[in-house]
């Protein structure tokens, strides 16, 4: 069955490039985001590898920890890391786990449906879509998830600016809208009436009975 928004990420430990993690004690307070990808070494992969480590200082100033899974081996991932600085002029200063088991993959059920893993000569065609993007809260519960094909590179200013809604409307009773950035107005949510929500928010901008617009509360 597949994972949902709200569920609880599984727990594991794994080899990674930064030593033994234990997931959730690695996650501790923190928001964490788990992206995978299904071999070192493979042309976007690299890309977007390089695009993380270039967003580490925005990772880190928003209490983010970033985690990358492979189904290759440490070792791999350390070479593969050389090139990674090569692509993205910045070291890849980020862990990335040793998933050869491919027990993370399953646990997410990140793996492509009718999937066959041959026992040798595997290639990334056979976990294609281990290309999954899963936000997480400090209690551990999925906020989001974002799955790629093979040819589709993804657009990490999208996941950082889909992180930032996340962290915005977690716990309040707002959301944002569509292509909404930190700054711009949010919707205030039908849980309160208009006065609690001018009360709490100040004056809204009724576009129309079920949206209303408060300032970001910054």
């Amino acid at each position: 069955m597949s994972l949902r928004i709200n569920d609880t990420a599984p727990d594991f430990s794994a080899d990674s490039t930064e030593g033994r993690i234990s997931f959730h004690d690695w996650i501790g307070d923190s928001y964490a985001i788990l992206f995978s990808h299904p071999r070192d070494f493979t042309p976007v992969c690299t890309t977007e590898f390089g695009a993380v480590a270039q967003l580490a200082p925005a990772f880190e100033k928003r209490n983010t920890k970033v985690l990358g899974v492979s189904v290759d081996s440490v070792e791999d991932h350390a070479k593969w890391k050389s090139d990674i600085e090569k692509v993205a002029g910045v070291p890849a200063n980020f862990a990335i786990i040793d998933d050869t088991s491919l027990n993370v993959a399953k646990a997410y059920d990140m793996l492509p449906a009718e999937f066959y893993l041959p026992t040798e000569g595997r290639t990334p065609a056979h976990s294609a879509t281990v290309r999954t993007v899963f936000i997480i809260g400090p209690d551990k519960k999925i906020r989001l998830t974002m799955t790629y094909p093979m040819s589709v590179g993804r657009n990490f200013a999208e996941i950082l600016r889909a992180l930032d809604a996340v962290r915005k409307t977690d716990g309040v009773p707002l959301a944002t809208p569509a292509n909404w950035v930190p700054g711009q107005d949010v919707i205030v949510a039908l849980a309160l009436d208009d006065a609690s929500a001018e009360e709490k928010y100040g004056t809204l901008e009724k576009k129309l009975p079920y949206l209303r617009y408060a300032k970001d509360p910054a």
